[in-house]
């Protein structure tokens, strides 16, 4: 069961990790969060994670362009 966890926390887009880092709740937490709350309204959050984690995968993007560029 350890390993399945670490498999899905290493695959995931680390939105979860992200937001309990900034909120200050553990990483559990929060991905329990998306998952009651998309049951709870047909899968909506589903696409809040999704937008999220672009987001992220953009902002790492430009993050390290900008320090190639100064290097």
């Amino acid at each position: 069961m350890k390993e399945v966890k670490s498999l899905v926390a290493r695959s995931a887009f680390g939105v979860c990790s992200y937001l309990g880092q900034k909120m200050g709740l553990s990483t559990d937490r929060v991905r329990l969060y998306f998952i009651y709350a998309s049951f709870v309204t047909l899968g909506s959050p589903i696409i809040v994670y999704l937008v999220m984690a672009f987001w992220l995968n953009v902002k790492k993007y430009i993050k390290a362009g900008r320090n190639m560029l100064w290097s």
